[in-house]
C-alpha cells in the first residue's frame, strides 16, 4: 500500500493510457482519480475506523480512556482538515508529515542505499521481497520521494479489499487491486491477463509500479519469487517479446531489498506457522490481515532498511532462472540486524529498547509458539548464508 506522503509531481498521462482500455477492464482494480477524491474523502471520514485508527496514533491515551469523545473529536478534525482536498496530490501533501512522525515513532531509523542507481524521470517495474502488509511498499515509497523520484502504483492483493474503508484508503493511496489466485483455470489466468496490462500500462504511461516477489508474506523468512509471478509480467508483451531478455530490455525491472530489525506481527505469524505444521493448514479468520496491517503498522520496528538493487539485464533461458537471479539479489542485499544472529546463533547484543521488545514477543506467545518466532528472525540469515554465501547452517 503506498505512503501517506506527498508527491513532488504525479504523472498525469496514466489517465490517458487507461482509458485507451476498455472501460470496464481496469475500472474496478484501478486508484482512484484526482476527481473522485473530494467524495470518497468524505466517505473515508464518516466512517468511524477513520477516527479510531487516528486516535490509537495521535491520542492513545486519551482512547483508551474516552474513546467515543476522542473519535468524535477527531472525526471533527479530520472533516475540517480535509474539506478543502481535492486531488491525490492534495491528500498526500496534507497528511504527508504524518508519516515521518509515524517513522520516527515507531522505528530507530529509516535508512536506504542503491537509489542513485535508478533512472531519473524513467518508470521502474520494483520486485521486493514482503514482510509488512502495508509498510513494504511505504517505506519504498518515502525513500524515493526523500531523494526527488516519482513514487510508484502498489499492488495490492485482493484480500484487502474486503472492507469499503480499507478499499478507500488503499485506492487513495495508489493501490491497484491484483487478484488472489483461486477458481477455475480459465478466471485464474484472465485474472493474470488484467493485473499483466495494467502493469504495462502503467508503465507505459511513465510510471513504476512495486509488487511483490510472492502471494502473501514470507511468513517464515524464507524469500523467494515465484516464477509465475515473472510469467504473468510477460503475458501483456506476448507476441511483442520473443524472449526473456527482448522483455527486460523494455522493462526496467529492479530488485528492492527491505529488513526489519524487529517485526511487529512475529506473534501472529509464529501461532499460523504453529497451527499450519501441527494441523497441516490454517483457515484465516476474518479480519486478520487488516488486524495484521494495523499492528504492522503502529508497532516497533527497530531499524528498517530499504536496498534498491540495479537492473536485471540479461538473456535469461527461464522465468525460474530469473526468479533465482532475484532470489540472490534480494537475499543478498537484505540487512541483518542482531535480531537475526540471535534468534540463530543465541546470543548477541540486542540493545534495550530492541531487546525488550523481542523479548517481550517471546514472553506474551504461548511456549509452543516461540520457537517460530525465532524461526522466522534465524530464517532470514539461514537463507542469506546459505543462497548467497553457499554456507549451510
Amino acid at each position: 500500500m503506498a505512503p501517506l506522503l506527498p508527491l513532488r509531481e504525479r504523472a498525469t498521462a496514466t489517465d490517458n493510457a487507461l482509458s485507451s482500455a476498455p472501460v470496464e477492464e481496469f475500472e474496478k482494480i484501478r486508484p482512484y482519480r484526482d476527481d473522485e477524491v473530494a467524495e470518497v474523502l468524505r466517505r473515508v471520514v464518516a466512517d468511524p475506523a477513520a477516527a479510531q485508527g487516528v486516535a490509537r496514533f495521535l491520542a492513545p491515551g486519551c482512547f483508551r480512556h474516552a474513546p467515543r469523545i476522542t473519535c468524535w473529536a477527531l472525526a471533527r478534525a479530520l472533516a475540517w482538515r480535509t474539506r478543502n482536498l481535492r486531488s491525490v496530490d492534495d491528500l498526500h501533501g496534507e497528511i504527508g508529515h504524518w508519516f515521518g512522525r509515524l517513522i520516527r515513532r515507531t522505528t530507530t531509523g529509516l535508512t536506504w542505499s542503491g537509489i542513485e542507481t535508478l533512472e531519473t524521470g524513467e518508470p521502474h517495474l520494483f520486485v521486493s521481497n514482503h514482510r509488512d502488509i502495508a509498510l513494504d511498499s511505504a517505506y519504498m515509497n518515502y525513500a524515493l520521494w526523500s531523494s526527488g523520484y516519482r513514487t510508484s502504483q502498489i499492488a495490492v492483493g485482493e484480500n484487502l479489499f474486503t472492507h469499503a474503508f480499507a478499499t478507500d484508503l488503499m485506492r487513495l493511496n495508489r493501490g491497484f487491486m491484483v487478484p488472489r489466485t483461486g477458481g477455475s483455470p480459465r478466471t485464474q489466468y484472465a485474472g493474470m491477463r488484467t493485473t499483466s496490462r495494467y502493469i504495462r500500462a502503467v508503465l507505459d504511461a511513465g510510471e513504476s509500479v512495486w509488487i511483490a516477489q510472492r502471494d502473501g508474506r514470507a511468513k517464515d523468512g524464507i524469500d523467494r519469487t515465484e516464477p509465475a509471478l515473472l510469467k504473468m509480467f510477460l503475458l501483456a508483451w506476448r507476441g511483442e517479446c520473443d524472449a526473456i531478455g527482448d522483455w527486460l530490455r523494455r522493462v526496467r525491472l529492479v530488485p528492492v531489498s527491505i529488513s526489519y530489525e524487529l517485526d511487529p506481527c512475529a506473534g501472529a505469524k509464529a501461532r499460523e506457522l504453529y497451527l499450519t505444521a501441527r494441523d497441516g493448514g490454517y483457515e484465516k479468520p476474518d479480519g486478520e490481515d487488516h488486524a495484521c496491517m494495523v499492528q504492522g503498522i503502529l508497532g516497533f520496528k527497530g531499524a528498517v532498511h530499504v536496498a534498491f538493487g540495479t537492473r536485471v539485464e540479461g538473456d535469461f533461458e527461464s522465468a525460474e532462472e530469473l526468479a533465482a537471479h532475484l532470489d540472490r539479489v534480494i537475499v543478498g542485499n537484505l540487512r541483518m540486524y542482531s535480531t537475526h544472529v540471535f534468534a540463530l546463533e543465541g546470543r548477541a547484543n540486542l540493545g534495550p529498547r530492541v531487546g525488550e521488545a523481542f523479548h517481550g514477543t517471546l514472553d506474551d506467545c504461548p511456549p509452543e509458539h516461540r520457537d517460530y518466532v525465532l524461526l522466522q528472525y534465524a530464517n532470514q540469515l539461514r537463507n542469506q548464508r546459505e543462497l548467497v554465501d553457499g554456507v549451510v547452517t
